[in-house]
């Protein structure tokens, strides 16, 4: 690492900064205290404006001429420029007019009159008070003028206040503090007040998101939350009507699944009749047939049944090795509507639903399934997941409920058990005991009727393991297989419980959750770390479920995936959780900021670490290469973005500056496809543009930014993309065709790029669990990678349509990385 010094980033201007950042919040707080006097004040000026009128005599307010328009913006407006804080932008509005407008150049002036009250809204939450002028101050109904700092007319009222009485003065000093107060109160029905209701906004009452286009065209304004942000439209969108309205030509394919549901399910891993290894993670069931990937060594793929609505939590074959039920957990729609628990029996041959069964008579999820064998699977056994752990008998034919009992808890729990071809049971218990228990005739002294019963006895046992026994597997061969929880341990046990030979489980894969049986010698063993493993007992263990991408999470994991092999390439403990992640263009290095304010540069050949630094104490949201990998910039909690010069191989590099202005955690940032210049985005939805280049500058005019073309669009507010609520993450594909988003509500979004219509349609993909945390594409977008959060799954979503696998503009052909990542904790 070198010097972590820059120009200028020495203790007394890093001091300075400091205290230039808490003037900025203070000056928010002095800004909701004038908030709270501001419509009070008003009022008080409203009540004597007549009496101010007729004192002092002041002239209806008159329009000098202004300086031109800058290029690209229509001669019949101009903005104004309003200073808040930490930014100045230019802001847009329309009231009736006959003179020409201007462009103001610099920080308005006290705004209004004793006639004519007007002001510009600011995106921090700040409001003008709008009033209706006099006769001498309106044009007739059809002319428009631009609502702009009145310097005359506020000049004729100092004067007329310097003539007013003494007792006047107080009162008319209270006025223009009201007038510059009410800038700083968002009053968003001032606009609606002149112009009705904007026929283009979004419906939403409050809390939710509206929007209003500007008249000419410079910009579109919309409400998250209550606060205004305003987004400037390119100059070569000359009308929204030239945008795109429907949804996009591609559309996208379950690809591949990575992830196993291991951390809270057992009993979940099973083999069908077609030699495909069934198990389940988010709200899919899959199928995979071992071999490698699609066309390969011996047909190898998956498949996936994706008839449910929410998280499946258990599974079970029928006797037939082809039909299949599953069960998922209640939960809720985006809308609130509850989604209740069931039970589907499906064909896993056709993928097709054949009997949904238990809608409305569970409670919480279903815990467990089990089909009967001996009446070759005519019933089904449920447990649900309510308090007293139902234990219910269903005909699976008609889907109707023939029994219920309460299922009570024992003093000693049996995780697992497995019937023996001679008829005996083994069960593994909590205490890594394995017992054999045979049958034998109950005595007269046993109650019941119908004379002598067959009970079950313990005959033998083992003490197989430290820590609970979490599975057992029957053997083909009549040997048996159990699996440990603390010791990660696989046995095989012989007759009379001879162990025969045993496997240890490498530990940052977890404990054996689940054992099957696969072609051959090979076994199939689910972890509780959510991997799913394949080898033997000699050989040993590899995951086979874990184009090349990079995800970091809650687990502490850093994993590099082959997306073509559909297969893990490697993975590291980084002993703290990594949120963020990215790759230098060379593909040499790859940054990973974790929740510490540390973040570390790792070689992806050797996996080493070159470089380990911490900025601040806060979690870092975002690290971000730019194009030409010349700079790495680091976004982070404490509100700040640091900025690292970077030497060609990306191994090396030292502090250039900070980025300092944003009033929240900073959540998004994307490089200017030049290098030099950052959007960024924030947890109190700001969109803040910055000069990296020119020494970390905060660029002030943001309308100056509207033609600005960007390597990656991953920011969440901006005009192409134009939200920000409840979407997690977003990503623009190469070739600028699409856009992915990831939202709170489990589902992937496909839209049309540019996106800068309210409500506009999209394709949308469910799935995953629980919310989506991240989207990617891959670097010639014929993939698209998505991460769930408490589901921990990865989710690979092939391309297709109009150009959905074509050839991406020349760009750096460098890995995509996600982050957040969706593993948490195990």
């Amino acid at each position: 690492m070198d010097g972590a010094g820059g120009p200028g980033e020495g203790p007394a201007q890093e001091a300075l900064q400091s205290l230039s950042q808490r003037l900025q919040v203070q000056e928010k707080e002095m800004e909701l205290v004038k908030a709270a006097l501001a419509e009070a004040l008003r009022l008080l000026r409203l009540q004597a404006l007549p009496t101010s009128l007729h004192d002092s005599g002041s002239p209806a307010p008159t329009r000098d001429s202004s300086p031109a328009a800058p290029p690209g913006l229509p001669p019949t407006c101009s903005p104004s420029l309003v200073s808040r804080g930490t930014q100045t932008e230019t802001e847009v509005e329309m009231e009736m007019s006959p003179g020409p407008p201007g462009l103001s150049n610099g920080p308005p002036a006290p705004q209004g009159s004793s006639e004519e009250p007007s002001g510009t809204q600011s995106e921090g939450g700040g409001s003008s008070s709008s009033g209706t002028g006099s006769p001498g101050g309106t044009g007739s109904p059809g002319i428009l003028r631009l609502v702009q700092p009145l310097q005359r007319a506020d000049s004729a009222r100092r004067n007329s206040s310097s003539s007013s009485s003494p007792s006047e003065r107080p009162r008319q000093k209270l006025s223009r503090k009201a007038a510059s107060s009410a800038n700083l109160l968002l009053r968003s029905g001032s606009t609606e007040s002149r112009w009705g209701k904007d026929p283009l906004s979004s419906p939403g009452g409050p809390g939710s998101r509206r929007s209003n286009y500007n008249l000419e065209g410079i910009s579109v304004k919309m409400f998250l939350r209550g606060r205004p942000i305003t987004m400037y439209i390119p100059s070569g969108i000359r009308s929204l009507e030239e945008l795109p309205s429907g949804p996009p030509p591609e559309t996208l394919s379950l690809d591949w699944v990575y992830g196993y549901r291991g951390r809270d399910s057992r009993s979940n891993l099973f083999v069908l009749r077609s030699g495909e290894v069934v198990y389940f993670i988010a709200c899919v069931v899959v199928l995979y047939r071992p071999g490698g990937g699609p066309g390969g060594p011996g047909g190898g793929g998956q498949r996936h049944y994706r008839g449910h609505t929410d998280c499946v939590r258990c599974l079970a074959v029928h006797p037939d090795g082809v039909r299949v039920a599953s069960g998922q957990t209640a939960g809720v729609d985006k809308d609130g509507k509850p989604l209740q628990p069931v039970v589907h029996v499906w064909d896993s041959e056709t993928l097709l639903k054949l009997q949904e069964i238990g809608l409305g008579a569970f409670e919480r999820g279903v815990g467990a399934l089990a089909f009967s064998v001996a009446d070759q699977g005519a019933f089904l056994c449920v447990v649900d997941d309510s308090n007293e752990h139902m234990l219910s008998v269903w005909d699976c034919n008609r889907g109707a409920k023939l029994a219920e009992i309460k299922k009570y808890k024992k003093p000693k729990f049996i995780p697992c058990f497995v019937f023996l071809p001679d008829g005996d049971i083994l069960t593994g218990d909590s205490e890594g005991n394995i017992l054999t228990w045979g049958r034998s005739l109950s005595d007269s002294k046993t109650p019941g009727r119908g004379g002598a019963k067959e009970t079950y006895g313990i005959v033998a046992q083992a003490h197989a393991h430290e820590g609970s026994i979490f599975a057992l597997c029957l053997r083909r061969d009549g040997t048996v297989l159990s699996g440990g929880g603390r010791d990660r341990r696989l046995v095989q046990w012989g007759p009379g419980l001879v162990a025969l030979q045993e496997a240890e489980i490498p530990e940052h894969f977890g404990a054996v959750r689940a054992i099957a049986e696969g072609p051959g010698s090979e076994l199939l063993v689910g972890t509780t770390k959510n991997a799913l493993l394949r080898g033997d007992l000699t050989q040993g263990f590899s995951p086979v479920i874990q184009n090349r991408f990079l995800t970091c999470g809650h687990d502490r994991q850093l994993c590099l995936w082959d997306g073509e092999g559909h297969a893990l390439a490697w993975s590291i403990d980084l002993k703290e959780t990594g949120l963020c992640a990215d790759f230098h263009p060379s593909g040499a290095v790859v940054a990973v900021g974790l929740n510490t304010g540390r973040w570390l540069v790792l070689d992806t050949e050797t996996r080493e670490i070159v470089s380990d630094v911490t900025d601040g104490n806060e979690q870092l949201s975002v690290v971000r290469y730019s194009p030409d990998g010349l700079y790495l910039a680091i976004g982070s909690h404490d509100n700040m973005i640091y900025i690292y010069s970077v030497s060609s191989d990306g191994a090396k590099s030292s502090r250039f500056g900070r980025c300092v202005g944003h009033s929240s955690f900073i959540t998004h940032l994307d490089w200017s496809k030049d290098g030099n210049f950052i959007m960024s985005n924030s947890g109190d939805y700001e969109i803040l543009y910055w000069d990296v280049a020119g020494g970390c500058k905060l660029l002030r005019n943001r309308y100056e930014s509207r033609d600005r073309e960007w390597a990656t669009y991953t920011c969440v507010l901006g005009f192409h993309v134009y939200d920000g609520t409840d979407i997690n993450s977003l990503c623009r594909s190469h070739n600028e065709r699409v856009v992915a988003v990831a939202d709170d509500f489990c589902k992937v979004h496909l839209f049309q790029y540019p996106c800068a219509r309210a409500k506009a349609p999209s394709l949308v993909y469910g799935g995953h669990g629980s919310h989506v945390t991240s989207v990617r594409f891959t670097h010639d977008d014929s993939h698209l990678i998505s991460l769930g959060g408490k589901d921990a799954s990865i989710f690979q979503w092939r391309v297709l349509g109009a150009g959905g696998a074509g050839p991406a503009p020349a760009t750096p052909s460098r890995t995509p990385s996600l982050s957040p990542a969706s593993s948490l904790d195990v």
